[in-house]
């Protein structure tokens, strides 16, 4: 069996080329990356370092790199041969991968379909690639391929400077995917849970741990910490994240249905994990891509706005929203870009514009006068 992954970094290697390595694929590595897709090919091997209770080493072994900005036919005749096509590359890099899987496809001649899996911190991110390829493909070709959503979940802080191609993760991880593009194949992926319904497993992870992290570096940062596991065990940054998950919880809940218990025990054990001492990340990595994360679909304002819906003010992310508001790191572009509109534009036009909530929505006085706070 073989495996194609876009994405050949920390995550690319931590998680999912493990994972696929554990069911038992040769992994070929794409990357732009010279240096990084040179050292895949010189080595043998690398090792995963599980940190936690149940830490362990993994050694990952029969695997190799393409760079393919410099041979994109090398990606191409990968994938048309592959099992598996995966991402871990960013959900704004998947319109630059697409054409790639485009053409793999067209030169396929393997007769089962391609099983194609973004696993990316997006909502429908396969889909979302899927409609980059149909740009380059036509529906014969993409016939020929299977694109199934995901949810994935696993902490990777920063890497130190000599780890080399090693990588240290947390204990913890989780891969869902969605089953039913795949019918009664679906290809093989031993750490992976295929399940029916996707929805509630991406909407509890994004809105408990991405929602979670966030909160943390956000709030964080305002209170002078500079890492996570520092950030949470000061009293005034815990209980406003306690706040804040209590907050999705009881969206999570109210739209999926399920036990409030098992809700409130993974959110427990989301603390537990931002807690590990082994993985006291930088809040300011946490935090990038502001405007990204203050957006109408993603972790802040998607719950705060089905929680106003729900005739519901959501207080402890709105203090998160407005903490967020003042991310000034000067070598991420979108905290630039955040900081200028927050000196040069109107709070109204920021909710709209940046935020997605337009002036009928129940969200927008809370979140204009949210807003206002920190504006001039």
């Amino acid at each position: 069996m073989t495996a194609v992954h876009f994405g050949a970094g920390n995550i690319g290697r931590g998680f999912i080329g493990l994972a696929l390595h554990q069911a038992g694929h040769r992994v070929t590595f794409v990357d732009v990356d010279d240096s990084l897709i040179d050292a895949l090919n010189a080595a043998a091997s690398y090792r995963v370092f599980e940190t936690g209770v149940e830490g362990r080493v993994h050694t990952v072994t029969n695997f190799s790199g393409i760079n393919s900005r410099s041979d994109p036919d090398a990606v191409v005749s990968a994938i048309a041969g592959a099992d598996v096509v995966t991402t871990a590359v960013g959900p704004r890099i998947l319109e630059f991968v697409a054409p790639l899987i485009a053409r793999g496809l067209a030169a396929r001649s393997v007769p089962d379909p391609l099983a194609v899996m973004a696993c990316e911190n997006a909502i429908g991110a396969s889909d979302t690639l899927r409609a980059f390829v149909a740009l380059h493909a036509t529906a014969d070709q993409l016939d020929r391929s299977r694109f199934a959503n995901t949810a994935v979940d696993r902490i990777i802080p920063l890497q130190a400077g000599d780890a080399g191609l090693d990588v240290t993760v947390e204990d913890f991880s989780e891969w869902v995917v969605d089953r039913t593009p795949f019918g009664d194949h679906p290809p093989v992926l031993s750490g992976a849970h295929f399940v029916d319904d996707l929805g509630p497993y991406i909407d509890r992870k994004l809105f408990t741990v991405n929602t979670g992290h966030a909160s943390i570096a956000y709030l964080g940062l305002r209170a002078g910490f500079s890492r996570i596991a520092e950030a949470l065990a000061d009293d005034g940054v815990a209980t406003v994240v306690n706040a804040v998950l209590a907050e999705t919880a009881q969206m999570l809940v109210a739209r999926h249905g399920g036990d409030p218990a098992e809700q409130q025990r993974y959110a427990a054990r989301t603390l537990e994990r931002f807690r590990n001492p082994e993985l006291n990340d930088e809040l300011e990595r946490v935090g990038r891509q502001p405007l990204r994360k203050l957006s109408r679909h993603e972790r802040l304002i998607a719950p705060a706005a089905a929680l106003a819906e729900s005739a519901v003010v959501p207080t402890a992310l709105l203090a998160v929203i407005e903490a967020a508001m003042y991310f000034d790191v000067p070598d991420d572009a979108e905290s630039v870009e955040l900081q200028r509109l927050r000196t040069t534009s109107r709070a109204e036009d920021f909710a709209s514009t940046s935020c997605g909530i337009d002036d009928q929505h129940p969200l927008r006085p809370a979140l204009v006068a949210t807003i206002s706070r920190t504006m001039g």
